[in-house]
C-alpha cells in the first residue's frame, strides 16, 4: 500500500498549489480521502475530505473557499487545489485513505508560504 504526496512547495502569501496524492496497493475507489496538515509545534488537522464516489466533499472552516479537493478514481489519485495562500497554511499535508477498517497514510509533502 502506498500514497504518495507531490506538488508542495514555496509559494508567497496570495498564490496558488496543487497537491497531488496518487494511490496504490488498495481499492481507491472504494476508500474516502483526506488531506490533513500538520504544521510545527501543532497537532495535525483535518484540511478537506471527500467520499469515495467524489460526490460528498468536507473542509475546515479556514480552508472554505480557498481550497478545494477532488479525486480521479480512473488514476487512483485525489487532488487539493489551494488558491489564496496565507503564511499559517505553512504545513506538511498528508494525505489519508479510510474505509471504515483501514486507514493508511502518505508521507507527507512539505508546503511553505513566504515571501
Amino acid at each position: 500500500v502506498q500514497l504518495v504526496e507531490s506538488g508542495g512547495g514555496l509559494v508567497q502569501p496570495g498564490g496558488s498549489l496543487r497537491l497531488s496524492c496518487v494511490a496504490s496497493g488498495f481499492t481507491f475507489s472504494t476508500y474516502a480521502m483526506t488531506w490533513y496538515r500538520q504544521a510545527p509545534g501543532k497537532e495535525r488537522e483535518l484540511v478537506a475530505g471527500i467520499g469515495s464516489a467524489g460526490g460528498t466533499t468536507d473542509y475546515a472552516d479556514s480552508m472554505k473557499g480557498r481550497f478545494t479537493i477532488s479525486r480521479d478514481n480512473a488514476k487512483n489519485t485525489v487532488y487539493l487545489q489551494m488558491n489564496s495562500l496565507k503564511p499559517e497554511d505553512t504545513a506538511v499535508y498528508y494525505c489519508n485513505a479510510w474505509n471504515g477498517f483501514f486507514n493508511y497514510w502518505g508521507q507527507g509533502t512539505q508546503v511553505t508560504v513566504s515571501s
